[in-house]
């Protein structure tokens, strides 16, 4: 026993070697750009551009004195509009060092298109979503239009419910992937990241129940509760 306890406690020490402290992105933590970042958040300007919203609330008066929705999408928060601008003065002056591009915030130096903050991210993501619609589509025909269906309407297919589940849980993923990476918020990171992982939990799921042909409703319950349990407690 004792011997099982030392291999065990040699294993875990072995495996802690494998991991590093984790720091922030290169870019973010240069003292030019905190230094921007600061200086802009105080006074509202990145050189000779100023942010309005830095010395206002961008919210106050009657709606009929605020500008339109396709206007105020595309202009960000105080600290949002100096992170950005101070990152693509600092690339700049990189650039003409002969430098290569940093991280910022977790994120590379891409620029914006109305308002969106990673574009190619964002169109991706939406493929992706209309790839996994069509697919859910193709199936939802081939299984009540174009096979054979029991007396009472239902399909031979024994896991229909779990690829149903499947669908909307991967349109789900891809939907709110495109959201933050259009704006970058903690709301939208934080249900992007807790979709990616329900999508995750299932699949692993679906793969067991699938692979070892798991069809006893008790079984899959055995199957599916821890898995259930660790990514709900994670989000």
């Amino acid at each position: 026993m004792a011997l099982c306890y030392w291999k065990a406690l040699l294993l875990l020490l072995l495996l802690s070697c494998l991991f590093s402290v984790s720091y922030s992105s290169l870019g973010d933590a240069d003292p030019n750009y905190r230094a921007c970042v600061g200086e802009c958040e105080i006074s509202g300007c990145v050189g000779q551009l100023c942010f309005p919203q830095c010395n206002s609330s961008s919210n106050t008066g009657p709606w009929y004195t605020q500008e339109p929705l396709y206007l105020q999408w595309q202009k960000w928060g105080c600290q949002g509009d100096c992170r950005y601008h101070c990152m693509v003065n600092r690339e700049k002056e990189r650039e003409t060092l002969g430098q290569p591009p940093l991280k910022y915030h977790g994120k590379w130096p891409f620029k914006r298109l109305l308002g969106i903050q990673e574009p190619a991210s964002v169109a991706f993501s939406v493929l992706n979503l209309a790839m996994h619609f069509h697919g859910w589509i193709s199936f939802f025909i081939t299984l009540y239009y174009k096979l054979p269906l029991r007396e009472d309407k239902t399909a031979y297919y024994e896991y229909v419910g779990l690829w149903h589940i499947y669908g909307f849980l991967s349109m789900n993923s891809w939907f709110w992937s495109a959201v933050f990476h259009t704006r970058d918020v903690d709301i939208t990171e934080r249900l992007d990241y807790s979709s990616a992982i329900a999508i995750i939990g299932f699949s692993l799921i679906v793969s067991i129940l699938r692979t070892f042909d798991v069809r006893v409703e008790a079984a899959r319950v055995m199957v599916s509760a821890p898995v259930l349990a660790f990514v709900t407690t994670h989000i």
